[in-house]
């Protein structure tokens, strides 16, 4: 279950962010899709937790969006995770356009529960 935090600039418009929250549960699932962990295209609750945030005036300027996304350590995912990023990098810029995007995945030793 990736959770997937995005800040974005105060002059990104809202139609824009909310094509953006349309696509990345689909295109991080297919980003952390592996063997072990295998994307159905079928996304439930708790599948992909998505939290937007708006960069406050004390944010050191830099990138128009940056998109967090964390999931679980499991060895065939950690093989290409550069590739991985990349893959949700280009999907997002579709949405954004020209605007500077960057996409930081974390994998890490976790454990998870829902109910």
């Amino acid at each position: 279950m990736p959770i997937v935090e995005v800040t974005y600039a105060s002059d990104i418009e809202d139609d824009a962010l909310r094509r953006l929250a349309e696509l990345l549960p689909h295109e991080v699932s297919l980003a952390v899709e592996c063997p072990e962990e295998p994307y159905d295209h079928d996304l439930q609750p708790g599948d992909v937790e998505l939290r937007f945030r708006g960069r406050s005036p004390f944010d050191a300027p830099g990138l128009d969006v940056v998109i967090e996304v964390r999931s679980t350590l499991i060895e065939s995912r950690g093989v290409d995770r550069q590739e991985r990023a990349e893959q949700v990098r280009a999907a997002a810029v579709e949405v954004l356009g020209s605007r500077t995007v960057g996409v930081f995945l974390t994998l890490s030793v976790a454990g998870w529960a829902q109910g």
